[in-house]
C-alpha cells in the first residue's frame, strides 16, 4: 500500500537540517512514524515534517529549495 504524505503548509521545501547537514531522508530508506522527513520554511519559521507511517521511501517528489503548495505530495511512502 503506497501513503502519501502531503505538506501541511506553503513555503519552501528542504530535504536538509543545513545546507551542511546530510538530508533527513534518502530513496528506499525505511522510516518510521514520527521521524523528521523534511523542512518546510513559513514566515521565516523552519518547520519540521514528521512522518505520519512507517515504510519505505518510494520517492521524494519536490525538488530541495522548491516552493510547495498546501496539501501538495511531497514524499510516497510503501507502509510496512
Amino acid at each position: 500500500i503506497h501513503e502519501k504524505l502531503v505538506s501541511p503548509m506553503v513555503g519552501p521545501f528542504y530535504r536538509n537540517p543545513s545546507p551542511d547537514k546530510d538530508p533527513f531522508i534518502e530513496v528506499g530508506q525505511m522510516i518510521k512514524k514520527g521521524e523528521t522527513v523534511c523542512i518546510i520554511e513559513a514566515m521565516k519559521m523552519m518547520n519540521q515534517v514528521k512522518s505520519e507511517f512507517d515504510g519505505k521511501v518510494i520517492s521524494i517528489n519536490i525538488g530541495d529549495g522548491e516552493p510547495v503548495e498546501f496539501g501538495q505530495e511531497l514524499i510516497s511512502i510503501e507502509k510496512s
